[in-house]
């Protein structure tokens, strides 16, 4: 029904920057909230950035101020730029969306995408 895909990550050095994007398609009549979760090996998935319809952001206290996240609505499209990266930035970077539907409003997620930060 709807589908989330996310940009391919990569592998970047220690102080790089990249971008990540997911699209959502399928029958959406609004996406009130999109956002990017990660999950580290051996840890819990924790949200990195999320921004609601309205512009309004949230971000994890480990990224403010070196990530920014965007979105547009048009498109029904998420970014994420990541600047100044880390070694802990490395994880699998999970798209997701809150999509109001055509019978009902659920979350929806993106199949992940490896960020690996080299030192």
């Amino acid at each position: 029904q709807v589908q989330l895909v996310e940009s391919r990550g990569g592998l970047v050095q220690v102080g790089g920057s990249l971008t990540l994007s997911c699209v959502a398609s399928g029958s959406i009549i609004r996406i009130n909230a999109m956002g990017w979760y990660r999950q580290a090996p051996g840890k819990q998935r924790e949200l990195v950035a999320r921004v609601t319809s309205g512009g309004s952001t949230n971000y994890a206290d480990s990224v403010k101020g070196r990530f920014t996240i965007s979105r547009d609505n048009a498109k029904n499209t998420v970014y994420l730029q990541m600047n100044s990266l880390k070694s802990e930035d490395t994880a699998v970077y999970y798209c997701n969306a809150d999509v109001r539907s055509t019978w009902y409003t659920r979350e929806y997620w993106g199949q992940g995408t490896q960020v690996t930060i080299s030192s």
